[in-house]
């Protein structure tokens, strides 16, 4: 009888501490369920700005005008008063940092990387990027006399900061909630030419990246991830899974492409790898350590595996494609704007 009576409180004591921890979890669940619900109406209710590629698309003429944008010439030096005065007119709190790099040729060149800042003071915050320099070599043109000839870099270069210029007009027209810092890399393009170029060629490019990642603009930089684009201008662009991307910050491009394939940019944005490009953002992952995904055109069956103006003379406005612009900045206005 005692058993019984022991065993009857046991069962009382485990139905009673069942009971309550099932109300726990059904009322963490209500919150969970609450707060996701409060997150999917807030992204229901934001109105995201529409994209312009019209815009976009003479951002980037007007890069290209000022002819090849190689480090130490006029046009250069040109387009990046160009550039500071637009990102400022839009974000005020734009600079131009400054620094020295090194080429692989032993030349000594300054580097000019602009940024601007949407909402400075939070750490809330995400980071979009491009390069803005141009190829000083022609070396995969496929005429090996324009090999040490510049190029106009309309795609490889101009495209995402035309891109970019039309978000941050974009962000001073309607303010989203995040913090968003827009960095204009110089110094991406200068490395060795093919015929100069060895196995350690690498860690010449991308030298206005690899400056700042190794000194941010600001002390205890913190953005929750970033985003480079790279030649997103090209007509029926494909932009595949890039493999330093998958490695470093593959939840960040696959919420990415998942908001790209949602809005109807499927055709653009596969769920396929690519290859893995030395890129600006591998040295943000790797010095920063701040994961990051590169937006690059890729072409699997092409002789160079990106698009066929890929470093030759082509390589011009006649290459860009509004549409391409408008597919990659709607991507990533949306992108921001569902970020609470």
């Amino acid at each position: 009888m005692n058993d019984f009576k022991t065993w009857k409180q046991r069962l009382t004591f485990y139905s009673l501490h069942l009971f309550i921890f099932s109300l726990i979890l059904s009322c963490n669940q209500v919150q969970d369920k609450s707060r996701k619900d409060v997150q999917e109406e807030k992204k229901i209710s934001i109105a995201i700005p529409v994209f312009n590629q019209d815009s976009a698309y003479s951002f980037v003429k007007a890069q290209v005008d000022f002819g090849p944008r190689v480090p130490g010439t006029k046009a250069h030096k040109r387009c990046a008063d160009y550039l500071f005065g637009k990102l400022k007119s839009w974000l005020p709190n734009t600079q131009i940092q400054t620094g020295r790099a090194q080429t692989f040729d032993g030349s000594l060149f300054p580097v000019l990387n602009i940024i601007g800042s949407f909402k400075p003071e939070t750490n809330n915050r995400i980071l979009l990027c491009a390069h803005w320099d141009s190829r000083p070599y022609a070396d995969h043109d496929p005429d090996p006399a324009n090999h040490r000839y510049p190029i106009d870099g309309a795609n490889d270069g101009a495209s995402g900061v035309g891109v970019l210029l039309e978000i941050a007009r974009q962000i001073s027209l309607s303010k989203p909630e995040i913090g968003v810092d827009i960095i204009f890399f110089d110094l991406e393009d200068y490395g060795p030419p093919q015929d100069k170029q060895s196995g350690s060629a690498e860690n010449w490019w991308g030298l206005g990246s690899q400056y700042w990642s190794n000194n941010p603009h600001k002390g205890s930089y913190f953005a929750r991830y970033g985003i480079l684009l790279d030649m997103v201008g090209a007509s029926h662009a494909v932009f595949p899974m890039e493999g330093i991307s998958m490695q470093y910050a593959h939840p960040v491009q696959k919420k990415v492409w998942d908001i790209a394939n949602r809005i109807g940019f499927s055709a653009y944005f596969i769920y396929e790898p690519g290859g893995s490009i030395t890129d600006d953002h591998y040295y943000i992952n790797t010095i920063a350590h701040i994961p990051t995904i590169d937006i690059i055109h890729l072409e699997k069956y092409s002789r160079t595996g990106f698009h066929p103006a890929w470093h030759t003379t082509k390589d011009r406005l006649d290459v860009i494609d509004r549409n391409t612009l408008k597919v990659v900045g709607q991507t990533l206005l949306t992108v921001i704007y569902e970020e609470i």
